[in-house]
């Protein structure tokens, strides 16, 4: 497939992106992140989430990933960004392209835990582990973590390394 940039991709794509969430708990100056374990995203750490189940709205589904994969319940989350990716490079029909919810929250009942899936760790925010993450991270995790809101798009090539992005808000 020839190059082409972002918005070009973006205005050019005619099936909706898929519906996911990501959920970051924050207390004091730290942010648990979990490291994936198995499947989409495996060896990076990120905040918890996923797609929805059938019938089940975005909020439902933040929620639900949270109980099962660190065990806990998420209470009075904040929706704090919205993230369109875009994998030119991988077929349409894997469904990577996507956008995503991203959902803080400071209360919750349970304590993280490990699963099959995730790995939870608290970090303080000056040390999150950038490198180990997905590009775009460094990017707008820090400005919801201040308190921003974030509206942006990104595009991955091959080797899933970011190659264009734009932030709309």
């Amino acid at each position: 497939m020839e190059h082409m940039n972002l918005k070009e991709y973006e205005a050019g794509l005619d099936t909706p992106l898929r519906q996911a969430t990501i959920l970051l708990l924050m207390r004091g100056d730290e942010v648990l992140l979990a490291m994936k374990k198995r499947g989409f995203g495996v060896g990076k750490w990120n905040g918890v989430g996923g797609k929805p189940n059938p019938g089940e709205d975005i909020r439902e589904a933040a929620i639900r990933e949270a109980e099962e994969e660190i065990m806990i319940t998420p209470i009075n989350m904040q929706q704090v960004g919205e993230l369109n990716f875009y994998f030119p490079s991988a077929p349409l029909e894997n469904g990577w392209n996507q956008q995503v919810l991203v959902f803080l929250t400071t209360d919750w009942t349970g304590e993280p835990q490990e699963t099959e899936e995730m790995k939870p760790s608290w970090f303080k925010i000056s040390e999150i582990p950038y490198g180990d993450m997905w590009d775009d991270d460094v990017i707008w995790m820090p400005k919801v973590l201040a308190g921003e809101t974030v509206k942006a798009s990104f595009m991955f090539g091959e080797n899933e390394k970011m190659e264009e992005h734009y932030i709309s808000s």
